[in-house]
């Protein structure tokens, strides 16, 4: 008699590690397959919504830029503000806003060095006190104490005199701050106006990169069978 011999069952080019994998998945649930051109598909279509997202920004941060340039020189043009000649800054010792000498304002650079320049003046006033350190209402208070009290007119003068002047150095600041407060407001507009058309950029180079992407995916999904 001959020995019985084992009968080898064929594993369908499974090996022993896909044999349990394939068990867990069917233990699991089904194996979802997706096939490479859907996957494109999918990453080509978020790639056309980025494009036109990208673009819309960059139009609408566009149209701000041109805006607030547009205000900007329309507002501060308008003033017909223009900076001294330089013969007059040098005597004044502001030889950094030399550049600028006998131009009119009408940037948002220029708004700001002409502010520097009010500054430079106001600082003269009242040995540097600001429009609401100026107590001109004291002292015209001062002078009603005196008139009630009977004080000589000399003295009443001298409280006249000090009255009067501290209201005009108060009316004086109360001007030159306010002016200088416009145009650094159209400073602050004008950097906005940079800051978005810079933006403007980064958004359409977005917008092309993203493009460029789907093209490069449309044509990867025609070579992939």
């Amino acid at each position: 008699m001959t020995a019985p011999t084992k009968e080898r069952v064929p594993t369908l080019g499974l090996h022993s590690q896909d044999k349990k994998d394939t068990d867990a998945a069917g233990r699991n649930g089904d194996v979802v397959r997706l096939p490479r051109q859907k996957i494109d598909k999918v990453l080509i279509g978020f790639g056309v919504i980025a494009a036109m997202v990208f673009a819309l920004a960059g139009g609408l941060l566009t149209w701000g830029a041109n805006f607030a340039d547009d205000y900007v020189y329309d507002e501060l043009s308008s003033q017909n503000v223009f900076f001294p000649d330089e013969d007059a800054l040098v005597e004044e010792g502001r030889d950094d806003l030399v550049p600028y000498a006998g131009e009119q304002v009408t940037t948002g650079d220029e708004a700001e060095a002409y502010a520097s320049y009010i500054g430079g003046h106001l600082e003269e006033i009242a040995d540097g006190q600001t429009y609401a350190e100026i107590d001109d209402r004291g002292a015209a208070q001062a002078v009603v104490e005196a008139e009630e009290a009977g004080a000589s007119e000399a003295e009443v003068a001298e409280l006249q005199a000090t009255a009067d002047q501290l209201k005009a150095q108060r009316d004086s600041l109360f001007k030159g701050e306010t002016l200088r407060g416009l145009l650094l407001s159209s400073y602050a507009w004008s950097t906005i106006g940079r800051i978005a058309g810079i933006a403007a950029w980064v958004a359409f180079a977005g917008a092309a990169v993203m493009a460029l992407l789907v093209v490069a995916g449309f044509v990867h999904v025609k070579r992939t069978a």
